[in-house]
């Protein structure tokens, strides 16, 4: 459909004048909206929101910053990390959150959108002022600014953390733009800190929903567990475990392809493969899955292992125990060194150091990351002190943290043997949030699968 432009002029006084209501919303006293909006949102994420935007205020505090200032468009396709944790909806036009420190020259956090999504914007009650524009976004951000008069502005860019680096080059030289000539454009600092602490305090709510997916994925496990059997592919593993979440009503943690990773042998693709519908369960090999899933917006991820007796094997083969062993035993050892204050790479060295000294060599990747709104969610990495994990294993432990412990090995002639729990960091030291793997499991004595038995897979989306 074809826009009619009216081509005459419009007088420039008159252009907002005939809608004032575009302009600015405020919310002075504080109305709590965003709880009555919640109820209506099966995700509540303006409730979730709300508190993540307070978690951010402490942060500033903490972090001797006056604001924090979003910087985001056309979301739809991507866009800031940290939008869904502080605003829930997609954001069309340039649009701009400002997140004061104090309220002593800003009653709360503000929004710069464009006007087709101002009324979404106030609906949320998360700011205290909703300023919609037409033209553009420069004046209104501008003189949000001088109000404020920051000393240091907050912008989300980040050399090592991902969830942390939402401000792409062109917008940040386009914000450049939008503040050259104002003393603002002098005041720009890396969020990066800020980030790490919104989204790694992990809320009671936050923690209620991750808990939840926990408790789906090893439903799932369990189920996969008893449907597996010898003659099944990986790629029937991951059709059936795919149909798992469309029937629970959750989605993949991450990629679909990849979700879950399935291993059969030591032919498997190793990593972060996909699945190969040539490759089948094998008796005296370990089966391996690595799952998680999004539910509620938020993510799980973890790994259990199973050995494939032959007919007649009553017993766990000595080298498949005393890996399981060996991996269980370093999982451990880094539990018990997460603790508050302690350097992420500190509880890598732990279970990395045991794992060798039962004379398995060393893994190649952490040992750990956090988890939340995405199975990798940025911060502390529990690393190694290598290049490519950049200053990550040396931030701080923190309580409410919530991460993964993981590790494996190539068991010879076997495939890999893989354990990967969730804890979460408290004041009293670290829980489990998963039903730790403590032994190694076998898959029950049925007869192999046949043609007859085996659904075909589906396809990969």
């Amino acid at each position: 459909m074809t826009e009619k432009i009216n081509t005459e002029p419009t007088p420039r006084a008159d252009r907002h004048a005939s809608r004032p209501e575009a302009r600015r919303r405020s919310n002075p006293a504080g109305v709590d909206v965003a709880a009555a909006n919640a109820a209506a949102e099966p995700s509540g994420s303006s409730a979730l929101a709300a508190e993540k935007l307070a978690v951010a205020r402490e942060a500033l505090e903490e972090l001797d910053l006056d604001c924090w200032l979003v910087f985001v468009r056309e979301t739809g396709d991507g866009g800031d990390p940290v939008l869904p944790l502080i605003f829930g909806h997609d954001l069309t036009w340039q649009s701009a959150i400002i997140v004061p420190r104090t309220a002593e020259r800003l009653p709360g956090p503000v929004a710069i959108v464009g006007t087709h999504d101002a009324a979404l914007v106030e609906s949320t009650g998360l700011f205290a002022e909703t300023v919609g524009y037409i033209e553009g976004i420069r004046s209104d951000l501008r003189a949000v600014l001088d109000r404020l008069a920051p000393r240091s502005i907050a912008i989300d860019h980040s050399i090592d953390d991902v969830k942390a680096d939402g401000l792409t080059h062109g917008m940040f030289l386009l914000l450049r733009r939008h503040l050259e000539g104002t003393p603002h454009a002098d005041l720009l600092v890396s969020a990066e800190e800020l980030v790490r602490i919104v989204r790694g305090r992990k809320s009671a709510t936050e923690l209620r929903r991750i808990e939840g997916a926990i408790a789906t994925t090893q439903q799932m496990l369990d189920e996969v567990g008893r449907w597996a059997r010898p003659g099944r592919s990986e790629r029937e593993t991951w059709s059936f475990m795919q149909e798992q979440m469309r029937r629970l009503g959750v989605g993949p943690a991450w990629s679909s392809a990849g979700c879950p990773i399935v291993t059969t042998s030591p032919r498997s693709m190793g990593g972060h493969g996909i699945a190969d519908a040539s490759l089948t369960i094998e008796r005296g090999c370990i089966f391996h899955v690595d799952v998680g899933v999004r539910q509620e917006g938020y993510c799980s991820d973890l790994q259990r292992s199973w050995y494939v007796p032959h007919d007649g094997e009553s017993e766990i083969p000595e080298d498949v125990r005393s890996a399981f062993d060996a991996v269980r035993a370093a999982v451990d050892a880094g539990f018990a060194a997460l603790r508050a204050g302690v350097e992420a790479w500190c509880v890598d060295a732990a279970a990395r150091s045991t794992l060798v000294a039962a004379g398995w060599p060393e893994y190649d990747h952490a040992t750990g990351h956090e988890v939340g709104r995405a199975a990798h969610d940025g911060g502390v990495v529990l690393g190694p002190r290598w290049e490519r994990y950049g200053r990550t294993p040396h931030r701080r432990v923190e309580v409410g943290h919530v991460v993964t412990l993981e590790l494996g090995v190539d068991v010879p002639g076997r495939g890999y043997l893989g354990i990967e729990e969730m804890a979460v960091v408290e004041a009293a030291g670290p829980r489990w949030l998963s039903r730790p793997q403590r032994a190694i499991w076998t898959l029950s004595a049925r007869p192999e699968a046949s043609e007859s038995d085996v659904a075909a897979p589906s396809e990969a989306p």
